[in-house]
């Protein structure tokens, strides 16, 4: 348990170390992920949600050489030692994982606490909630593999940093999400996906120390409100399409032509409402943690 002054004995500087790594706390906090804009483009990246995580604790670098080799007793790799591995498959790494959850530092700090607790991947929103208080350390170019399965969109994210699992099917099944920094710029990074049980050149990874959620999850809506979106379609192509396309040619004093030629007026305003769209429409409400309600069924709609 935890000691009177809300210290953890086997916290020190905010510090967990375990077998040969070491884990760096992370406050518990609210992220917000995804993007709210409205235009057909961000659609990938909706609907923006509320993340609510609990404290836990991240590696501040990726696992190297001389840290698995410490872990699974193998020799380390000559020259490797402190170079980031990148030659795991996940699989691989839940073995390692499993390996530190059977050392006797891991048993003693789930004494301490008040929960069960596993080391794994972390989740998209622990990957972010880390990276807001500068837990981790990034490396220009890399990519970190996650423990959520891929997905197009934010529907059915996990709204409290659990593991999303995979529920595709077909080649996509084989896959799991990764982050993938900006060659330059470490600040600039995105999503993606890679093989799971496949290891690639410059693809490593991080274990987090995290509570096991056992309670109901919170969940993103599955499907988003249709017929919402289309009277927002309507109403934005009309305004920002069609009725230019007929008062420009009023405006010049062609009113002939906006009745005689209303057809081309009328298609060439719905494409150019159309194209609109790609670029800009209003910004979408954020999914607040609040307002949803735990429950397995995640066939809620929501405007997305």
């Amino acid at each position: 348990m935890v000691q009177a002054n809300g210290r953890d004995p086997c916290e020190v500087n905010n510090m967990v170390r375990l077998a040969t790594l070491d884990f760096a706390k992370v406050s518990p906090g609210i992220i917000v992920l995804g993007s709210n804009k409205g235009g057909w483009m961000y659609s990938s990246q909706r609907p923006a949600y509320e993340a609510c995580l609990p404290t836990y604790y991240t590696m501040n670098t990726y696992l190297n050489h001389e840290q698995i080799a410490s872990i699974l007793g193998l020799p380390v790799p000559s020259g490797k030692a402190k170079l980031p591995v990148d030659d795991l498959t996940e699989k691989d790494l839940e073995e390692v994982a499993q390996s530190v959850m059977e050392c006797n530092e891991f048993k003693e700090f789930c004494e301490a606490q008040d929960g069960e607790w596993e080391i794994r991947l972390p989740s998209e929103a622990e990957w972010y909630l880390a990276q807001q208080q500068n837990a981790i350390e990034l490396q220009a170019g890399g990519n970190e593999r996650l423990v959520d399965g891929p997905t197009s969109n934010n529907r059915g994210a996990m709204m409290d940093g659990r593991p999303r699992p995979n529920e595709l099917i077909g080649p996509a099944a084989s896959q799991s999400a990764l982050m993938a920094v900006h060659p330059r710029n470490t600040s600039v990074f995105l999503k993606g996906t890679v093989p799971a049980q496949r290891a690639l050149p410059d693809v490593f990874a991080r274990f987090v120390l995290t509570p096991i959620r056992s309670q109901p999850a919170k969940r993103v809506p599955s499907s988003a409100d249709t017929w919402a979106n289309v009277r927002s379609e309507l109403l934005w192509t009309t305004v920002l399409g069609i009725v230019p396309s007929f008062a420009i040619p009023i405006a010049r004093g062609m009113g002939a032509y906006a009745i005689d030629g209303w057809f081309n007026l009328f298609f060439g305003g719905l494409c150019v409402g159309f194209f609109t769209g790609a670029i800009w429409r209003p910004k979408r409400p954020i999914l607040r943690y609040d307002s949803v309600q735990p429950s397995k069924d995640t066939s809620d709609n929501v405007s997305q």
